[in-house]
C-alpha cells in the first residue's frame, strides 16, 4: 500500500519569502504567481506556444543508475514516501514550438539518496535496491508538449546536490540528457523537518553553487517550484534541438 505524501512544510506565506535572489538557487513562486514568471526564457510563458527562439537546454552527464524499466507511467513513486511532487516538463524547438509525441524519461533518488535497481549505495556502500524499479518511468508528450510525472521531491547524497535526471526522445533519431535542479533554500528546509528525510544520517554536503554539473547546467536548468493543494509543482522548459 502506498504511504501517503508528507504534507508541505510550508504556508503560502512562507513560500513568498523563499523566492530566490540568487542565480543558483532556483526559482519559488506562490501558486498565485502567473506563468510568465516562471519561464526561464525571456517573453515565453511556461506551457504557452510561444514565440520566439529558445535557447537549447545545456546537455550535462547521464549521471548513476540510468536504465529503461519499461515503465510508461505518470506515477513513479511505488509507495516511496516524501513531500509529494508534481514534475511538469514541456519540450519546445529552438522556435519555443510544442513538441508532442516526445518521449521523457526521469529517474531520481529517495528520501534517503538511494536510486532503485542497483546494489553498493548509501554512505556505506551496503544498500541494494537490484530488481526495484521506484522513482523512475517515462511518458510522451501531450499537443503541448507537456509530460507529467506524480512523485516525491527528490533526496541526496554525497557530492551531489538535489536533483531529477531525465532524456528526452525527441524522435527515433536523437535524444538530450539533463538533470533538473532544485531551490537549496526549500531543500535544506525539506530535509531538515520533514520525515522521512530527518531519518537521513548526516548532512547534505553540497549547493547548487557547489555542483558543478549544476554549474555547467545554468540556469536553464533550474526548476521553477510551485505550492499546490497537497504537492509541489516543479516546472521545467526544455528546449531541444530535433533532427
Amino acid at each position: 500500500m502506498s504511504e501517503k505524501p508528507a504534507s508541505l512544510p510550508f504556508s503560502r506565506r512562507r513560500a513568498l519569502g523563499l523566492i530566490a535572489v540568487t542565480a543558483g538557487g532556483g526559482i519559488f513562486l506562490p501558486s498565485t504567481a502567473p506563468a510568465a514568471e516562471v519561464s526561464p526564457y525571456a517573453g515565453l510563458a511556461l506551457f504557452d506556444a510561444g514565440a520566439g527562439v529558445c535557447a537549447i537546454t545545456p546537455e550535462v552527464t547521464e549521471g548513476p543508475f540510468y536504465f529503461d524499466p519499461k515503465l510508461e507511467r505518470s506515477d513513479i513513486t511505488e509507495g516511496k514516501s516524501g513531500v509529494g511532487l508534481t514534475v511538469r516538463m514541456q519540450v519546445v524547438d529552438t522556435g519555443c514550438r510544442p513538441l508532442a509525441g516526445a518521449r521523457v524519461d526521469i529517474w531520481h533518488c529517495d528520501a534517503q539518496g538511494h536510486y532503485s535497481g542497483y546494489p553498493g549505495q548509501g554512505d556505506g556502500q551496503d544498500v541494494d535496491t537490484s530488481g526495484q524499479t521506484f522513482l523512475r518511468g517515462w511518458q510522451k508528450t501531450d499537443e503541448s508538449g507537456v509530460a507529467s510525472f506524480a512523485t516525491i521531491y527528490p533526496g541526496w547524497y554525497r557530492g551531489r546536490t538535489t536533483h531529477i535526471h531525465f532524456k528526452v526522445f525527441p524522435n527515433d533519431r536523437s535524444v538530450m540528457t539533463g538533470q533538473m535542479f532544485f531551490p537549496d533554500a526549500l531543500s535544506d528546509q525539506i530535509f531538515a523537518t520533514v520525515s522521512p528525510y530527518t531519518e537521513r544520517t548526516g548532512k547534505r554536503d553540497t549547493s547548487n553553487a557547489q555542483d558543478g554539473i549544476a554549474k555547467k547546467a545554468g540556469p536553464l536548468s533550474q526548476a521553477a517550484l510551485r505550492e499546490a493543494a497537497d504537492a509541489y509543482q516543479a516546472l521545467l522548459v526544455v528546449a531541444v534541438k530535433a533532427d
